[in-house]
């Protein structure tokens, strides 16, 4: 084989191809760091947002098994999932982030998950997202007073985890 041919290829990249390249970038781009800086950067008007493809679930839980469990089913789902561990703060994050629904586990230590949904409700802002309440079966006032207070499902622990997919599905459905 011959040597002399890999060297001849250097050779023209570094005395032809490179210097030429060069030029054609030195005649685009600004001179200095922070005008090559400023040139590169990605700015976004006032206006408009960001487009993110995967939606966002809201997931509100206090016992980890079935709250863990929820989160990676959603995140196998390919939802991008924000967990909320304050009660107080889950309605300012479901307007503020544009939330596509909200788990929320009812037994809480933490206050009223209930009051909490009827606040949603309430808000225009936050109206209109789906919320998918669940509790143990033993639970029934804490279901009901759910559905009263406007939760679109309510649903026990066993049942959220073995037809998920599905109350997501009925959740989402517009009326």
């Amino acid at each position: 084989m011959d040597q002399r041919h890999p060297r001849c290829h250097r050779h023209h990249l570094k005395n032809y191809a490179l210097p030429s390249i060069r030029a054609r970038a030195a005649a685009f781009l600004p001179r200095d760091a922070r005008a090559l800086r400023n040139y590169f950067a990605i700015r976004f008007p006032p206006t408009q947002t960001l487009l993110v493809t995967s939606p966002l679930a809201l997931v509100f839980y206090e016992d980890l098994m079935p709250g863990t469990q929820l989160v990676n089913r959603l995140q196998d789902l390919k939802y991008r999932v924000l967990a909320v561990s304050d009660l107080t703060q889950l309605t300012a994050h479901a307007a503020e982030t544009g939330t596509m629904f909200i788990l929320a586990d009812l037994a809480s230590k933490r206050g009223n998950v209930c009051e909490t949904i009827a606040k949603l409700r309430a808000d225009k802002a936050t109206a209109h997202i789906p919320i998918i309440a669940f509790a143990d079966e033993a639970e029934e006032s804490l279901q009901a007073a759910a559905r009263a207070a406007g939760a679109t499902n309510v649903v026990t622990d066993a049942a959220i985890l073995s037809h998920f997919q599905q109350f997501i599905a009925q959740a989402l459905q517009v009326d």
